[in-house]
């Protein structure tokens, strides 16, 4: 009997501890966050949503640097493809070139001593960002580096949902091929991706390189408008928010996870019951235990009030975005969730050119034309496992 009241009392006190830290840990970090005001820039774009085609022009690019190249990845795997990626950055150092290297401690966790000791030996200057830390450290292990953006010479840049694994270029059979969304950016705009970067680099390091301008080199103004927002803390929210607001006719959402925050999802019902056209896309499979099963409450209830639904079903469905009638187009980092709304660093490219939004839509048609619709009749089928699924990812859904 005092066996089972010492480890429930354990249990508790362990509960309470993991309660307090974020709870505290989470008011110090949101307090301590400052909006940042980012300007509109003109830059010129390309994307591309499939793995294959994007590591071929990126290791390219990467092979050809001359002078510096920095990359900011959330997930950096142990495999073959990784090994080939750290390897070009291996020989770019050894020839003169300036690299800078900076990952997720958590999500890349697989980078270990030996492979960093390799990197700084051949010159690559690597870093983790976010570590555990003190006095909140159950909170630190939640606020990731969620951004995935590489600068090279200065002049172009990359941003998207891609990181760095065998499965991001169709090599992971129980996913399928998988389509995600990336950008490739060059003219004015790669400036601010610079700056970005070294921010982080900074809070990570402690090495400040904004002033040195052999980073900022002068670039010509591009085509498409667009804005970049990084975002931490509950920044987020309050972006998506203002986009669906803006919407009158059109929303289209395509996401891995769909665990709206309550805020979010009380604009969107508003949206479509103002008659706004509301379809989401979703993965058919997971690569993430319980994060279907979460967004299932969501979609019941918007299928209910006349939003549509489709699970795309020709691989993993990895791909971050809204479009807001033909007025913006936002691709990034960032997932329709809480973890990304309220625990991550992201960065979001909003894009504001009729033409490249008609891109992204003409993109997005084909992911639909890829997907089953979803039905209110399959979400409420009786189905024990998913209903007990679906009763454990609500009391986690925060931290998925």
């Amino acid at each position: 009997m005092n066996f089972f009241v010492i480890f429930f009392g354990i249990v508790s006190l362990f509960i309470i501890w993991l309660i307090l830290d974020f709870c505290l840990g989470r008011h110090k970090h949101h307090s301590s966050v400052r909006k940042m005001e980012t300007p509109i820039l003109h830059g010129d774009f390309d994307i591309f949503p499939h793995g294959k085609e994007l590591f071929h022009d990126y290791f390219s690019v990467l092979r050809e640097a001359e002078r510096h190249i920095h990359v900011l990845f959330y997930i950096v795997k142990d495999d073959a493809f990784s090994q080939e990626f750290l390897s070009i950055l291996k020989e770019k150092a050894r020839t003169g070139v300036e690299v800078r290297l900076l990952l997720d401690r958590l999500g890349s966790w697989k980078v270990k001593g030996a492979e960093i000791k390799e990197l700084r030996a051949a010159g690559v200057e690597f870093a983790f960002s976010n570590p555990v830390k003190l006095p909140y450290l159950f909170y630190s292990m939640q606020v990731r580096n969620h951004r995935k953006i590489s600068i090279i010479d200065g002049r172009i840049g990359y941003l998207g949902g891609f990181n760095i694994g065998k499965e991001y270029i169709d090599e992971e059979p129980s996913l399928g091929p998988w389509r995600d969304y990336h950008l490739k950016i060059s003219s004015e705009s790669v400036n601010f991706l610079q700056s970005e970067f070294l921010i982080d680099w900074e809070r990570c390091t402690g090495v400040d390189l904004q002033g040195e301008s052999k980073y900022f080199p002068k670039l010509p103004k591009g085509a498409v408008r667009q804005q970049f927002i990084p975002t931490e803390a509950d920044q987020l929210e309050c972006m998506f928010i203002s986009l669906i607001q803006l919407a009158e006719k059109s929303i289209t959402i395509g996401t891995p996870y769909f665990i709206p925050s309550r805020k979010i999802f009380a604009e969107l019902q508003k949206a479509v019951q103002r008659g706004v056209c509301l379809t989401i896309i979703v993965p058919a499979v997971s690569d993430h235990a319980l994060v279907k099963e979460a967004s299932f409450k969501y979609l019941r209830t918007l299928l209910r009030v006349g939003a549509l639904v489709y699970q795309y079903n020709k691989g993993f469905y990895h791909a971050k975005t809204i479009v807001i009638d033909d007025k913006v187009a936002d691709i990034g980092t960032a997932n329709f969730d809480k973890r990304s709304l309220f625990l991550n660093q992201e960065i979001n490219c909003y894009i504001y050119d009729p033409n490249f939004i008609d891109r992204i839509k003409g993109i997005l048609d084909k992911d639909v034309h890829d997907s089953t619709r979803l039905t209110l009749e399959q979400l409420n089928k009786p189905n024990l496992a998913r209903s007990m699924k679906e009763a454990v990812a609500g009391l986690v859904s925060y931290f998925l």
